[in-house]
């Protein structure tokens, strides 16, 4: 028998030992370029504040955009743009020094990813005048922000025959130098991946394009119908049910064991369960690491659950005040300072626009609670009941809850007081400069109509009819209430 020669023998050992060496390097370059999960840094956690503006929920795992193409798509697609000044266009708050908006995070998994989480719809923005510098409050209502035109700008773009691997390449070696394994990578998969799962979007966000429905606008979206096309995939229907943003400030107000729900229909059952389901709308797919995802759900429970709400910036004419809570004693705390707060009253009896109510059944909650759970995430979830109405609301710092109602279909608090009839029919919505003798933001002239989205009540769930109470107060009184809210 014929041996193999040594020096065969050992070029083979040779060849396999440089495979396995190229093999498990190759290995090691791929998960560290691609998916090595780096910590945000620490500033992003020094304060509760900073971490609810800027801290990642999980969300840049399968919902995040490469930084990189975030960073140029404005540049590439203006058109495709609300108007000029970038994302800035879309309302959302954008502190000095930051290098992203509120409510978007960075977080490295592999490469630099950005992503959203609940500032983005939960952080206000206020002034004082137009010359002054805005105050960005968090757990707010964000009614500067217009989450619509951002949907539309990411399945627009890369739906785009210019979102290919030449021109965004082009476009990123202007404004940074990716390393050669870097210039690969994104050539060759990171940007054939994000330009398929944005255009993949375009189905689950077919309804936000239809002529026949009223834009969102600024300040709104449409929560439960999000719920349903997203979380559950449920076949499209005709229902449309925008609503403002709500404030998630001092949620240790709400005593489940006494009947009260979250929500404007009272679809939750409690404050944990609305911050979970809010979260996963966030991500968009299951949590890569469930345990991470929920530490965070937790951590956000327990800020939002003490965090107080913000007083009002302004003088108060402290004995209008007084004279001012007599009248809401007798006109206003029957719902909304007494057992009924915080619970459903039926819609036939507040005469407000049920559109929102149409769009979600006890059928769409079993099947949502079914999808979580099969998550392996427990929560008392979603109430399995046809909805009836909208809760008897909470007004704890309500002059920063402007504009109105469940869809935000009133501007102001004076305009609350005043008959469905003689409310604004046309204005604008997402301007941030405050109106203190109205108690609500400008929302008519030409900054509010440059600033802002044209709201008009005709339109599909637009209607501010019904909430006709202490619409027949005398001017004074109104007044005095107007005064009393304020102090809330």
């Amino acid at each position: 028998m014929t041996s193999t020669p040594f020096w065969k023998r050992t070029w083979f050992k040779i060849t396999l030992l440089v495979a396995a060496v190229l093999g498990t390097a190759g290995g090691y370059i791929a998960w560290d370029r691609g998916f090595r999960v780096h910590p945000q840094p620490d500033w992003v956690t020094a304060t509760p504040e900073m971490r609810f503006k800027y801290g990642s929920i999980g969300a840049e795992h399968d919902a995040g955009i490469p930084y990189w193409i975030f960073y140029v798509m404005p540049r590439m697609f203006p058109e495709k743009l609300p108007g000029p000044g970038g994302y800035a266009s879309m309302g959302i708050p954008w502190e000095a020094g930051q290098e992203l908006p509120v409510g978007f995070t960075k977080k490295t998994i592999g490469f630099p990813r950005v992503a959203t989480n609940c500032a983005v719809c939960h952080t206000a923005s206020y002034r004082t005048n137009a010359d002054a510098t805005p105050n960005l409050i968090v757990a707010a209502p964000g009614h500067t922000t217009n989450v619509e035109a951002y949907f539309r700008f990411l399945v627009d773009c890369a739906k785009d025959p210019r979102f290919n691997a030449d021109n965004l390449m082009s476009e990123i070696n202007l404004v940074t130098k990716l390393d050669f394994i870097d210039r690969l990578l994104y050539r060759f998969f990171v940007i054939p991946i994000t330009k398929q799962r944005l255009v993949e979007r375009e189905k689950q966000f077919a309804w936000i394009y239809r002529k026949d429905f009223a834009d969102w606008g600024r300040g709104r979206d449409d929560a439960m119908n999000l719920t349903k096309y997203f979380l559950i995939q449920q076949f499209m229907d005709d229902s449309l049910g925008p609503t403002d943003m709500p404030s998630i400030w001092n949620l240790q107000k709400y005593k489940w064991d006494k009947g009260m729900r979250l929500n404007y229909a009272g679809d939750s059952h409690d404050a944990y369960s609305v911050i979970t389901d809010s979260a996963l709308g966030v991500l968009g797919a299951p949590p890569a690491d469930k345990q991470n995802f929920l530490g965070h759900v937790a951590w956000l429970h327990e800020y939002l659950t003490k965090l107080a709400p913000p007083k009002y910036p302004f003088p108060v004419d402290q004995s209008r005040a007084a004279a001012g809570k007599a009248v809401f004693d007798a006109s206003c705390a029957g719902c909304h300072a007494s057992a009924r707060t915080g619970t459903v009253v039926p819609v036939a009896e507040v005469g407000t626009d049920r559109s929102r109510i149409d769009t979600w059944t006890g059928k769409s909650a079993g099947a949502a609670n079914k999808a979580v759970k099969d998550m392996g995430i427990e929560r008392k979830g979603l109430v399995e009941a046809d909805p009836t109405g909208y809760i008897a609301a909470f007004l704890d710092g309500i002059w920063l809850k402007a504009p109105y109602l469940h869809n935000g279909s009133v501007p102001s608090l004076r305009d609350m007081l005043e008959p469905a009839a003689k409310r604004p029919r046309e204005f604008y919505r997402g301007y941030d400069v405050y109106d203190p003798t109205n108690a609500g933001f400008i929302s008519q002239g030409p900054k509010a109509e440059r600033a802002g989205t044209k709201y008009e009540v005709e339109r599909k769930g637009n209607g501010n009819q019904g909430h006709e109470f202490g619409v027949a107060l005398p001017q004074q009184d109104k007044d005095a209430l107007i005064e009393y809210l304020k102090t809330l």
